[in-house]
C-alpha cells in the first residue's frame, strides 16, 4: 500500500502534509478538511512549494495552529518558501516566524 501524495510516515511521530502551491479561497476549504482529518495527531506542514498565500489560507493555518496548541500536540510549519514569508508579511502575519518550532513536550 502506498502513502497518499500529501502524506508520509517518517520515523518521527509527526504526520507530514505538503501544502498546496496556491493557498487561497479555492484551496482553503480542502486544506481545512485535510487538517481536521489529522486532528489528534502531531503534524508538520511543508510550505516549501507555496507560491501564493491568500487571506483565507492564512486563516486556516492560524486556526489549525491554535487548535493543535489547544490540544497540546506538536504543530510545525517547515521550509517556508520566500513567497510564503512575503505573503505572510503582506497580510500582517510576521508572527509566523515561530511556526518552524514544533512543540516538544
Amino acid at each position: 500500500m502506498t502513502a497518499a501524495p500529501d502524506s508520509a510516515a517518517p520515523d518521527s511521530a509527526l504526520t507530514d502534509l505538503r501544502l498546496p502551491a496556491i493557498l487561497d479561497l479555492r484551496s482553503a476549504a480542502s486544506l481545512a478538511r485535510r487538517l481536521l482529518a489529522r486532528r489528534g495527531d502531531p503534524i508538520r506542514l511543508d510550505a516549501s512549494g507555496i507560491e501564493r498565500l491568500g487571506g483565507l489560507g492564512l486563516q486556516v493555518l492560524l486556526s489549525a495552529r491554535a487548535t493543535w496548541r489547544a490540544d497540546q500536540l506538536d504543530f510545525a510549519l517547515v521550509d517556508p518558501s520566500e513567497a510564503f514569508r512575503a505573503d505572510c508579511a503582506a497580510l500582517g502575519a510576521r508572527l509566523f516566524d515561530d511556526f518552524e518550532d514544533a512543540r516538544h513536550g
